[in-house]
């Protein structure tokens, strides 16, 4: 029997656990779209926090009846300017495109969604590692990133939370993911607001 790959795991999971998969992984990028706001004033860190709260909802509560059209209108008010291509907005529109992924599957699009989530969120740690570790050349700096601990870590949290969604899918364990995923309002990136 081969051991079958991390995204061959995820693709197997039931929808459910999916979406807890990238909600957990979207309460970690939230701290840097509260970090965007609070250095620029735009969007709304409340409005998305409650979106995600909803998400969470939808899976503890059986038969919750959420209007995630709706919630999905309002997550496109909280996006940042397109015309802003800083880091912070970049990183920020990560949370709302994470976000906006789970609502896709919620409304039953999106098969490859789960995927999106994981690459997303990786991606913008290695995006974080290249602006924080200077000029290197692309082999050196693949290398680097590999070994960055930000990236370890991240690459660890993902392992974390798909063993968490493979095991038991009670309440408690659910609510277990929920609070890996705010990781002490420390975000993938290793920022926090406070």
């Amino acid at each position: 029997m081969t051991k079958r790959g991390f995204h061959e795991r995820l693709q197997a999971l039931s929808l459910s656990r999916q979406q807890a998969f990238m909600a957990a992984l979207t309460e970690r990028m939230l701290p840097n779209y509260a970090l965007y706001n609070d250095t620029t004033g735009q969007g709304d860190p409340g409005g998305i926090r409650a979106i995600l709260d909803l998400v969470w909802e939808q899976l503890l509560v059986k038969g919750a009846k959420i209007d995630f059209e709706r919630q999905v209108e309002k997550l496109a008010e909280m996006e940042p300017p397109a015309e802003d291509d800083s880091f912070g907005a970049r990183r920020a529109t990560d949370a709302v495109v994470a976000i906006s992924a789970i609502l896709d599957t919620l409304r039953g699009e999106a098969p490859d969604a789960v995927l999106e989530v994981s690459r997303v969120s990786r991606a913008a740690v290695r995006a974080f590692i290249e602006l924080t570790e200077g000029e290197e050349d692309g082999e050196t700096l693949a290398r680097m990133v590999k070994q960055h601990p930000l990236m370890e870590d991240e690459n660890d949290f993902q392992d974390a939370v798909l063993e968490g969604v493979e095991g038991d899918f009670q309440r408690e364990d659910i609510k277990a993911l929920r609070k890996l995923g705010r990781n002490g309002g420390i975000s993938n990136l290793g920022l926090t607001l406070d």
